[in-house]
């Protein structure tokens, strides 16, 4: 065989050998990435019920929270009553969300205070606690959601208000604790709420033992409690204190950012409510198997 006709040869083996590796794929080819799992996006705000114009600032509350789009969205101050809709009712409708809505006042009430839970996919069961003392008139709720195709535990409370009330506070988080850990199983879990203090005091030490405040988290290069982390609105007469928290489960989740939002007036000088929201977003931790 010629020098010629023999590299031929190669070249034909060579070109034939592609082909076969196109058509049936090679061992070597590099193949793709699993495809990540997508980050969780929680948000929660405090609605101030229906004080100054509510239509108004129903419309700039979601204007904001489609524009966020995120997975979950807990809300304290939700209020209904005989010419009121359900607010949660109403912004989940809006939005395209299922919701569910916890409250100590009875079913059969016209007027009722409470939280809500509103979750951009299924809701597949929910319980509610009322919290002690039961005269302070608050709640835990609770919905077991599939998220992003994910079984996911979401958690809403608003938590006693005076500034001495630590002691109460204390008890209250045993209460959501209790509901966790009767609830919680071994799927991930979030929690928000207004917790009318800042994550760094001895009533939430039992909370933050499990739980990673994902805003103090995305911050931790400064001091997430200084008045410029507030998210009580200082300009309606309020102190500029961190009491609205976004808290992640330790260990199943890492917190890959988080910050405020809903912290402006509109053109018109309103505001959209006298707490600011806090956005957080956290990263399923895909070493552990949920």
């Amino acid at each position: 065989m010629s020098l010629v006709r023999a590299r031929r040869g190669c070249l034909a083996a060579a070109l034939l050998g592609t082909a076969l590796c196109v058509l049936a794929g090679c061992a070597s080819t590099v193949r793709e990435s699993p495809p990540q799992t997508a980050p969780l996006d929680v948000a929660t705000l405090n609605l101030w019920h229906d004080k100054q114009d509510w239509p108004h600032r129903q419309d700039l509350i979601v204007s904001e929270l489609r524009r966020l789009a995120p997975d979950v969205i807990v809300l304290q101050e939700v209020l209904q009553d005989a010419a009121l809709p359900n607010q949660a009712q109403v912004l989940a409708s809006r939005l395209g969300y299922e919701y569910r809505f916890f409250s100590a006042d009875a079913p059969t009430q016209a007027r009722r205070y409470g939280n809500a839970i509103l979750v951009r996919g299924t809701i597949d069961a929910s319980r509610e606690a009322k919290l002690a003392p039961l005269d302070d008139y608050r709640t835990a709720g609770w919905v077991r959601a599939t998220v992003r195709g994910r079984p996911l535990n979401v958690y809403a409370t608003h938590l006693h208000h005076t500034p001495p009330g630590g002691a109460i506070r204390a008890q209250q988080i045993a209460g959501l604790l209790d509901l966790v850990d009767a609830t919680a199983g071994d799927v991930p879990s979030v929690i928000g709420g207004d917790f009318n203090t800042r994550s760094d005091t001895p009533e939430l030490t039992a909370l933050v033992a499990r739980f990673a405040d994902a805003y103090a988290d995305a911050h931790s290069s400064e001091d997430s409690n200084t008045p410029a982390h507030a998210t009580l609105n200082p300009r309606l007469s309020h102190p500029p204190v961190r009491i609205d928290h976004v808290f992640a489960q330790l260990g199943v989740f890492r917190v890959v950012d988080a910050r405020i939002f809903l912290d402006k007036a509109d053109a018109t000088g309103a505001w959209p409510s006298d707490h600011y929201g806090v956005w957080a977003r956290v990263a399923w931790n895909e070493g552990v198997r949920r």
